[in-house]
């Protein structure tokens, strides 16, 4: 009897029942968060049931889809408003959830060909972007702006200028990002993952990319781990227990990546004008919140407040941590000038998305006759834009003496690549 033959082709076990599972997933936990935290910013009190619309829009932005603010009050006024802001807490929370999802038929595997993990992909991408439609389709709203009692009132009763602020999202716009935003997260998990498969030509990626794409995501988690202790430890002591749960579910990765910029010398500019505020500490809003342009920087910072020389120390340490264990997991014959340069374009690189990803910028404004601004405290203006190219110059130079440091660090750990002594 012949013994039984065996195929040499793997089961797939990635097909469109775990796509959907993959991306039903993701978009639920992206909801949960906006919602929870929406809810506890106080929008559930939003008038006419525009408190789901707008939990769909934080998403819709949460994965780069664009959003356009409209304003309309009669014939005789006018509204004017922009918003560009990123709920970074979602946009991880999806990416985190998406990523595991994408990862997990492929684990316990050493090796996966280009067609197999493109069609993989291809699956997750063609319902995801019946999802993303649907949202856009879905983000849309229109509010009256309440003007409160005075001449405003007055003037907005007699010309029947209702003030309304609405939004909708551009679609192509927002399908376009979207996809994109999901081509990254699959692209990072199989960069970042240490037992994701690879194709064969790009296994040498295990050695020179994937060491130093996952000592960034470390440091990035990192940083949001830390600040949410701190968010959880300022809520205990210092009250505002709804505020702090806002921040932590909206954009705590917003704040402590702001940080780790700041920490290694970075300047940001901005300014806080009006009733609108940033979800920030105190002392950023004293900062920010003046006649110009201000100057965010440690000098500044710690002109405020001397405790912000933490910032660097934060730095320091978590640099080194992901820089020794990046030379750890690296193999033994890579010189520590090469761990140097690697941790230092990566980096470089990490600072540049943070950079972009961190800008914000809202205004509004109502006028009446073309002539000026008008509501007293409804017109505002809220900004805050790196200096781009001296962020991501200071992360490559602590890139560059972290990774040296922590390569020197790592020599006397045995590392992958190196023969024991009998």
């Amino acid at each position: 009897m012949s013994p039984p033959t065996v195929s040499a082709r793997p089961v797939a076990r990635h097909g469109w029942a775990r796509a959907v599972a993959a991306v039903l997933t993701g978009l639920a936990v992206m909801v949960l968060i906006a919602a929870l935290g929406l809810w506890a910013a106080g929008a559930a009190d939003l008038p006419d049931g525009a408190f789901a619309r707008v939990v769909v829009a934080t998403v819709v932005t949460a994965v780069g889809g664009t959003l356009e603010l409209s304003g309309n009050a009669g014939a005789l006024a006018r509204t004017r408003a922009g918003l560009t802001v990123l709920p970074l807490s979602v946009t991880l929370a999806g990416a985190l959830v998406i990523g595991a999802g994408f990862l997990r038929p492929l684990r316990h595997r050493a090796v996966a060909s280009a067609r197999e993990l493109a069609g993989w992909a291809a699956r997750i991408a063609v319902l995801w972007l019946c999802a993303l439609i649907g949202l856009a389709l879905a983000a849309r709203q229109t509010f009256a702006v309440d003007v409160g009692n005075g001449t405003l009132s007055d003037l907005t009763g007699l010309f029947d200028l209702e003030p309304k602020i609405g939004f909708t999202t551009d679609v192509p716009l927002t399908v376009l990002f979207g996809l994109l935003w999901l081509a990254g997260v699959l692209v990072l998990a199989l960069l970042v993952a240490p037992g994701a498969p690879l194709p064969g030509r790009l296994l040498r990626c295990q050695e020179s990319v994937r060491p130093a794409a996952h000592a960034m995501v470390v440091l990035l988690l990192g940083y949001v781990a830390l600040g949410l202790v701190v968010a959880l430890v300022s809520a205990a002591t210092r009250g505002q227990p709804a505020e702090t749960l806002a921040l932590i579910l909206l954009g705590l990765p917003n704040l402590v990546w702001l940080a780790l910029t700041l920490g290694q010398g970075a300047t940001w500019h901005g300014r806080v004008d009006g009733p609108f505020g940033l979800p920030m500490p105190h002392v950023l809003d004293e900062i920010l919140r003046t006649p110009d342009v201000a100057t965010l920087n440690l000098r500044t910072l710690t002109a405020h407040d001397g405790r912000m020389w933490w910032l660097v120390v934060t730095d320091v340490v978590l640099l080194l941590a992901v820089a020794f264990g990046m030379a750890a997991r690296s193999p033994a014959r890579v010189p520590a000038w090469q761990h140097a340069v690697r941790l230092g374009v990566a980096l470089a690189l990490t600072v540049f998305m943070v950079c972009l990803l961190c800008r914000i910028s809202a205004h509004y404004g109502l006028s009446l006759l073309g002539i000026g601004d008008l509501g007293g405290g409804l017109s505002g203006e809220v900004f805050l834009r790196p200096r781009l190219w001296q962020a991501v110059s200071l992360g490559a130079l602590w890139g560059l003496a972290t990774g040296f440091l922590g390569a020197l660090l790592a020599r006397p750990v045995r590392r992958p690549g190196e023969v024991g002594t009998p």
